[in-house]
């Protein structure tokens, strides 16, 4: 146990506590289980749950009012359509966590969900502390829900290192830093068998790879597969002799594998753990943005970043976005490191040019491995692990309650 798990052990309530949690997608429901766990190792005298979550919090003992597919909803045009069953479900988690009467409401991402939550606690329970895990992403767009966030969330676990410096600058609540779940995988990122991997699908040693990810949900891979492909087939008709690996979420690798198969050049789609030895094989990536360009920068892959909204977000995200970047390595940075094509200028033309310069050993490569060789010093813990930073920080909101 680290120094500072040790000390957020000894300072823990001397009674078993009730903590009501609240994720409403899967990748919230993969930060709650270690959550959970964390909790239960600095809290000695045993904790009850209850909340929503799904099946990773469940095989860690968490029972949920109801399966987190229910609000796991992504995208303007979706969350109207699903507005109704939506709002059904926010006033029975409130119910339920008045009902529990937890020590502490810990919410975990999903801002659309979670936060109707939260403000409906506060409101009828105010004595109840409130935790939000995962900042939203005020940095971005919406700067203005930093301020209202102070009148119903006490305390916010930030994944990113700039994110508490953002919201003492907005007027949000208390923000720590308890760093990217990604941390905790990066020995696993890095080693990953590239070989093994390149031998099984037949790529001679030596041959360029390009890494193909064009999203893990259905509605961002049909926006970009097509011009992924169309940057794939100029690359190839510009003389460049490669191969394209693309990991897949198994949903969506016959519908990938479809499209794919049209590409000028020999295409392998693999799944699950291969993703990372894929990585490290790779000459250059060409991404969605999203999670995995922290992914790729922590595995050492220069990149191109590519995306597509429908156009109802589109309109909405225009006339609320501050930053100048959607890249989470070049916030992390403070800097446009790694190229970013958006909506229109995500064309075929715009990727396979970024690309080029990449597959060669140039000025443009050699200042991104630079770039990246930043990024794991910037998400650096002082000791112990994001779960173990997040479960301290939480018990820490008790504490400050109970003085």
């Amino acid at each position: 146990m680290s120094a500072g798990a040790a000390a957020a052990r000894a300072q823990a309530p001397a009674r078993a506590l009730k903590i009501f949690m609240v994720a409403g997608e899967h990748s919230g429901d993969a930060l709650g289980a270690k959550l959970i766990d964390a909790l239960r190792s600095h809290q000695p005298h045993g904790i009850m749950f209850g909340g929503v979550g799904g099946h990773e919090m469940e095989a860690h003992g968490f029972a949920s009012l109801f399966p987190v597919e229910d609000v796991a909803v992504m995208g303007a045009l979706n969350i109207l359509k699903a507005l109704p069953r939506l709002r059904r479900r926010v006033f029975q988690t409130v119910d339920a966590a008045i009902a529990f009467a937890p020590d502490i409401v810990v919410i975990i991402d999903s801002p659309e969900f979670t936060h109707p939550i939260a403000k409906r606690i506060r409101k009828r329970a105010p004595h109840i502390p409130i935790v939000d895990y995962v900042s939203p992403s005020v940095w971005a767009w919406r700067p203005g829900r930093a301020r209202k966030m102070r009148s119903y969330v006490d305390e916010i676990l930030a994944l990113l290192p700039f994110e508490p410096a953002v919201h003492e600058r907005l007027g949000g609540p208390h923000c720590t830093y308890v760093g990217h779940p990604l941390i905790e995988k990066l020995d696993v990122i890095r080693a990953a068998d590239a070989d093994e991997l390149r031998a099984r699908l037949g790529i001679q040693p030596g041959r360029d790879v390009l890494l193909v990810l064009p999203g893990s949900r259905r509605s961002e891979m049909e926006r970009l597969i097509g011009v992924f492909g169309e940057a794939v087939e100029e690359l190839k008709k510009s003389g460049r002799d490669f191969e394209v690996v693309i990991p897949a979420v198994a949903h969506l690798r016959a519908e990938i594998e479809r499209h794919a198969s049209a590409w000028p050049v020999p295409v392998h789609v693999i799944e699950g753990a291969d993703k990372y030895a894929a990585m490290g094989m790779a000459r250059v990536a060409l991404a969605a943005s999203g999670t995995v360009t922290l992914e790729l920068a922590l595995a050492g892959v220069p990149m191109v970043v590519g995306y597509r909204i429908d156009a109802l977000s589109a309109v909405v995200v225009r006339r609320l976005i501050t930053a100048d970047t959607a890249v989470l390595p070049n916030h992390i940075l403070g800097e446009r490191a790694f190229p970013e094509f958006m909506q229109e200028d995500c064309t075929a033309g715009n990727l396979s040019r970024a690309l080029t310069v990449l597959f060669d050993d140039s000025a443009a490569r050699r200042a991104q491995m630079a770039a990246i060789a930043r990024v794991p010093e910037k998400l650096a813990l002082p000791e112990g692990t994001p779960s173990d930073a997040a479960a301290a920080a939480t018990l820490s909101v008790l504490n400050r309650q109970a003085r």
